[in-house]
């Protein structure tokens, strides 16, 4: 089993000079060693609708590779030469992701010369540098070319190579020198300068910029050159305070404390301003805001993280999309998504999840102003699905395909979950139990003793519905007919509020484990299910989306396993899994980040599970800083109570850690661990701490020798029944 370990030796040299380093927490010291073998992924924002995604040591073919702005593809990568050599990245010397920008090195004749790319906030500007030139002689040429494969034209203009991108032909692309007054000229579709042309290191550099015109990219470029050190030293900085201000673990292993770090800035990376203010759903192809996803994410994007006016303004701008149509099918739902192309409403579980992340927000950052600006569309949201949608148990009804468990191909749903999924119930529960406490607060006392009611309705049935005390299992969900749906899948998880006896929950956990949770994550589907897809993707037999959630691991569920095996004290086994996720981030994935998808089963000859699915996913990342900050260190705050609680979950790994945890609008917790003891203190934040005894690990009889649930096939499965010579395609 995998514990937190150097197997990477550059990932470890990274970890010895931030353990070492009285600046623990600058970006500097946060470089990752790729080795040309590994080629992995590695992406960055603009925090506004950009994004570039490439690998460390190739020209990337990706599908979705290199520039994307508004969903748009406009640019595939771009190549470096010199003198008319081109710098092979699969050869390079060295290459070292950081948060902000990658380094590669190369050894031409002895010389070690250094390439630099990096982006900037708010503005399309791709920045190239050159360093190590010196040894070279002044007329040693330099030349950069754009990938052809997404730009339907390239010529000479003026300003330097002018591309028109074939996805956005009403915008251009200039490639040109960083330096103003840097002689070049254009040939074979190269922009080329030479060492000599400019005095200093900005000649040896340059610079793409997108815009709408030829005038507006020379005007991007020139203010590029005005201000680039500023510029980029302002990035540097932001990103910098997202690891420093707040949530800065330092702890006895480094290479957590680098992970954490990582993971939270890639996670920072999804934020965008594109449409309003929102959160990325995933990168590549997710470059849109999605409600589910999005209000998944946002405990560990924002609330954690201390991001507390994000937060509000994502929801504020997301209630402003809220289907107001009474004729409408969808009444009183917030969006499942909202891009630049236009808005869908095809899901039940992003509306309620709104609403109790709303609350859940005010109980971290202690103000109520925002709430009552959201409190007509909370009204509407619940109203609406009372009228239209539940059912005489107060069941929320919903369409197969309308969970998080959304695929359709030729318009017939992956995995069908209609009408009554079992996490939709307990969405909905919570939806109205979060309801009722805001109507209180703003004097509707009436809305709030009928929604309290309906909760109490639900919930009084739900057991005797749901519950299989024999079998052991939350029916995934009521058919129309209300006959119980028994696949084994891992949705049970999010229901425990609805279920009263703790040791029926206790042997589901234990059950859920051993049958969904791979030492890697957390299947879709029992692997013992006739519908069980043991790999993601496996074109020869299926299409990927048949195993899409039949079988394929979700990385997001991770979190609510571990939550569930820490409420049950079961520690170390959570311990794993959550080191096992860091490894990725450090080591496998692309460079700091979670991925959407995993194999359940690994390929034949490998002893782990392949990636699949966005190589960055919002809630991935998310899940994995909210199980840290809310149960592994057990901060769970409600400052409408005036109260902080701190209920530790500690590994026997952790000999000590420190943090810091933004609450409240100029709240700092102050968190330390050590000897199997927390100490906190609380500054500028009226409200009373409530620490409880570490568990570093319960005896419980229920969970003797639980273990990861681990491959075992059946003999046949109806998914390999048919071998495709020719590969299925999308």
């Amino acid at each position: 089993m995998y514990k937190f370990k150097f197997l990477n030796m550059a990932v470890a040299a990274a970890l010895a000079l931030v353990s070492c380093s009285e600046t623990v927490y600058k970006i500097d010291n946060m470089g990752i060693n790729v080795s040309c073998e590994e080629n992995r992924e590695y992406s960055y924002t603009d925090k506004k609708s950009a994004y570039w995604y490439g690998r460390t040591h190739a020209v990337a073919q990706d599908w979705y590779s290199g520039w994307n702005i508004a969903k748009k593809r406009v640019l595939g990568d771009y190549r470096l030469y010199l003198d008319g050599i081109e710098l092979d990245r699969s050869k390079a010397k060295e290459c070292v992701v950081y948060p902000d920008r990658i380094e590669r090195s190369y050894d031409i004749g002895g010389n070690m010369v250094k390439e630099t790319f990096s982006m900037l906030d708010d503005v399309t500007v791709l920045a190239i540098a050159l360093d190590g030139l010196d040894a070279f002689d002044a007329d040693t040429e330099l030349a950069c070319s754009l990938e052809k494969g997404l730009l339907k034209d390239i010529k000479a203009a003026e300003g330097g190579l002018l591309a028109v991108p074939g996805e956005a032909q009403d915008c251009l692309i200039l490639l040109t020198t960083a330096k103003a007054g840097a002689e070049f000229r254009i040939e074979n579709n190269k922009l080329i300068s030479s060492c000599g042309s400019a005095p200093d290191k900005d000649g040896n550099s340059f610079v793409i910029s997108y815009a709408g015109s030829e005038d507006a990219c020379l005007e991007l470029a020139a203010a590029f050159r005005a201000r680039h050190r500023e510029m980029s030293k302002a990035r540097k900085d932001r990103i910098e305070a997202i690891v420093s201000e707040y949530n800065n673990v330092k702890s006895n292993i480094p290479e957590l404390d680098m992970a954490l770090n990582w993971i939270e800035i890639t996670m920072d990376e999804l934020i965008t301003c594109q449409q309003g203010n929102g959160i990325y759903a995933g990168l590549p192809w997710f470059n849109e805001y999605w409600g589910r996803d999005m209000f998944i994410a946002m405990p560990g994007a924002c609330f954690v993280t201390g991001k507390f006016e994000v937060a509000k303004q994502i929801l504020r701008d997301f209630v402003r999309l809220q289907d107001t149509d009474p004729s409408s099918p969808t009444y009183g739902r917030i969006p499942n998504r909202a891009n630049l192309e236009g808005i869908l409403y095809n899901t039940t579980d992003g509306t309620p999840r709104l609403v109790i992340e709303a609350l859940n927000l005010a109980r971290y950052c202690g103000d109520t102003e925002f709430l009552e600006e959201l409190y007509p569309a909370i009204k509407l949201s619940i109203n609406a699905s009372i009228l239209n949608y539940i059912d005489e148990k107060a069941y929320l009804t919903h369409a197969d395909a309308d969970t998080w468990m959304d695929v359709k191909r030729n318009g017939i749903p992956g995995s069908p979950r209609g009408n009554r999924a079992n996490d939709i119930q307990a969405l909905w529960y919570a939806q109205l139990e979060a309801g009722a406490e805001i109507a209180n607060m703003f004097g509707d006392i009436k809305s709030a003793t009928e929604w309290a009611a309906l909760a109490s309705r639900l919930a009084s049935n739900f057991e005797s519905d749901y519950c299989d005390h024999e079998g052991l299992m939350i029916y995934d969900h009521l058919n129309a007919d209300g006959t119980p749906d028994t696949q084994f899948r891992p949705n049970q998880l999010f229901c425990y509020e609805l279920v009263q006896d703790e040791q029926f929950l206790e042997r589901l956990t234990r059950r859920c484990w051993e049958e969904l949770v791979y030492p890697w994550g957390v299947a879709s589907l029992a692997q013992w299910d006739s519908q069980f897809h043991p790999q993601h993707e496996n074109w020869h037999y299926y299409h990927k989306d048949d195993a899409y959630h039949n079988g394929t691991v979700w990385v997001w569920n991770n979190g609510m396993a571990m939550q569930r095996m820490l409420e049950a004290g079961q520690v170390e086994l959570a311990w794993k899994l959550f080191c096992n996720m860091g490894r990725q981030a450090l080591e496998t994935g692309a460079v700091g980040s979670l991925s959407e998808n995993m194999d359940a089963h690994p390929r034949e000859g490998a002893d782990w599970a392949g990636i699949s699915g966005t190589f960055l996913q919002a809630w991935s990342n998310s899940e994995y800083l909210r199980v840290w900050y809310q149960y592994f260190l057990g901060i769970r705050p409600d400052l409408l109570n005036g109260v902080v609680l701190i209920e530790p979950h500690l590994p026997k790994d952790i000999e000590y850690l420190e943090s810091s945890v933004k609450l409240g609008s100029n709240g700092v917790l102050h968190y330390r661990y050590a000897h199997g003891v927390v100490d906190a203190s609380l500054e500028g934040l009226d409200a009373r701490l409530d620490i409880r005894d570490v568990c570093t690990q319960r005896d419980n009889e229920v969970f003797e020798s639980c273990d990861f649930c681990q491959p075992h096939p059946l003999d046949s499965y109806p998914c390999f029944s048919t071998y495709h010579p020719t590969p299925l395609s999308y």
